[in-house]
């Protein structure tokens, strides 16, 4: 191959790629939008206003489900009082709450046992699907209805494994410890299952940013934005992903994702998949997957839903510093779960799951992430080169940022028409000036953060690095 031939070769590989990049990242806009409209469909003409939560007690106090809060905490002295005492305050007739403290390091069990007053006890597990050893089980002298597990470390899953072998109720709900469920929403999530016929088997809801907000007791006493950009980011974040994306799959029945912070289930089902995998990073969305893979292979008809009205609110990184770290572990256990579960994708026999949502994974979490950051480099470089019609790169800007802008801003009109958890029109418009300005320079450093995830994938890093908790009062 002479000079020319490698010069014409290496142009051709430019404008494939570009072309490449560009199409990806429209795809992926064209999909949101898709969303962001059967988002807006779904509320004004299938969710209607909330009964309130005197009207959810009088209606269903009766008839509610006993439930079991599973919540794993790991290093969370800053804050598990407080969410502790955030879920014995939940409004639900009959509910135990199960901490399980995965061998802190730090005086998160010290906190427990003093501001519980919780001494020994020998609660048997009816289920062993840690693989940890139990150290000693703790009820609260106050509290009843409150345990405390005491384990070796074994990250998240493994705890959450080992409280849902103490559960002994129809229904169980994981919740970080580090996140405060509003006073209802418990029981508008099991509020479904009262009225199913036995196909439910879980439910998610919308999670927010709880900083900037006034958490005293363990109570949200008043919502507010948070004055850091990085905060504010991340809400903009939140808010596309629980009220377009979510709300938008559970209507296509494709939904993949119930949050790590905050989920309720169907213990028997959970129990019978072997709970969480102790082998990925990324355990809420193998969860899913895991579910839809092994109810369709069974052959039992089964339904997951997704309800916007509830809210939990947790604490996210207050830097970047950590933002890193949470970011990769995402996208690595995202890949984790793709590599696991491969044989569904393009599968008839998984139904809409296979051929649709685990498809819009691959091109959200292997292609998308490398695709755009990559455009910004290669569609203005051969622009420059006169290799590409400079219009195509201002186009590839367009859709990545004046498009993406606009359809953040759209899920911004959704919350304050269906939630309205923004405080004031003050607000509304910081949260809607974050939506602008997290195109330039956060969204490219996430991208970089979730290139770092796919490295520690192809790495097989197994490894689990914590984000910094600063606790729910630091504002």
């Amino acid at each position: 191959m002479n000079w020319a031939e490698i010069q014409q070769f290496a142009a051709d590989a430019t404008i494939a790629l570009a072309s490449f990049c560009f199409i990806v990242v429209l795809v992926r806009n064209m999909i949101s939008l898709a969303q962001l409209l059967i988002a807006a469909w779904v509320f004004a003409t299938r969710i209607q206003p909330s009964e309130s939560a005197r009207e959810l007690w009088q209606r269903y106090a009766d008839l509610a489900l006993p439930i079991s809060v599973i919540a794993p905490a790991f290093n969370e002295e800053l804050s598990i009082v407080d969410s502790v005492k955030a879920l014995l305050s939940l409004e639900y007739p009959d509910h135990e709450v199960i901490v399980v403290n995965d061998g802190s390091k730090d005086d998160t069990m010290g906190q427990l046992l003093r501001s519980f007053d919780m001494v020994p006890c020998q609660r048997k597990q009816i289920a062993n699907l840690q693989k940890t050893e139990i150290r000693q089980t703790y009820i609260s002298r106050h509290y009843p209805n409150l345990l405390v597990v005491d384990k070796e470390n074994g990250r998240k899953a493994d705890a959450a494994n080992a409280g849902l072998g103490f559960a002994r109720t129809p229904l169980v709900c994981v919740i970080d410890a580090d996140s405060i469920i509003e006073p209802d929403g418990r029981l508008r999530a099991a509020e479904p299952f009262m009225h199913d016929n036995g196909r439910l088997v879980a439910v998610g809801g919308a999670i927010r940013v709880v900083k900037g907000s006034v958490v005293k007791g363990g109570s949200l006493q008043e919502i507010g934005v948070a004055k850091g950009l990085v905060p504010r980011f991340q809400v903009v974040e939140y808010l596309r992903a629980f009220l377009t994306a979510l709300v938008a799959n559970a209507q296509t029945d494709t939904l993949m994702l119930i949050s790590g912070a905050f989920g309720l289930f169907r213990r028997s089902t959970l129990v019978e998949i072997g709970g969480y995998r102790h082998d990925t990073v990324g355990e809420d969305l193998e969860l899913v997957v895991h579910l839809h893979r092994h109810l369709r292979e069974q052959k039992q008809p089964y339904r997951l839903a997704f309800i916007p009205d509830i809210v939990c609110w947790t604490e996210a990184p207050a830097a970047l510093k950590g933002l890193d770290n949470q970011r990769a572990r995402w996208q690595q256990g995202s890949m984790e779960t793709l590599q696991r579960h491969r044989r569904m994708i393009l599968n008839p026999r998984y139904g809409q799951i296979g051929m649709l949502a685990l498809l819009h994974i691959v091109l959200e979490d292997i292609l998308g992430p490398p695709a755009e950051l990559l455009g910004y480099l290669v569609l203005p470089a051969a622009a420059l080169m006169g290799l590409l019609d400079p219009m195509m790169a201002v186009a590839f800007f367009f859709e990545a940022i004046v498009f993406g802008s606009g359809l953040t801003v759209g899920t911004l009109a959704l919350e304050e028409q269906q939630l309205r958890r923004t405080p004031s029109a003050r607000d509304l418009m910081r949260l809607g000036l974050a939506a602008l300005l997290e195109n330039f320079g956060y969204r490219q450093v996430n991208l970089w953060y979730r290139i770092q995830g796919i490295r520690r994938f192809l790495r097989k890093d197994a490894t689990w690095a914590a984000v910094p908790r600063v606790g729910f009062d630091a504002g």
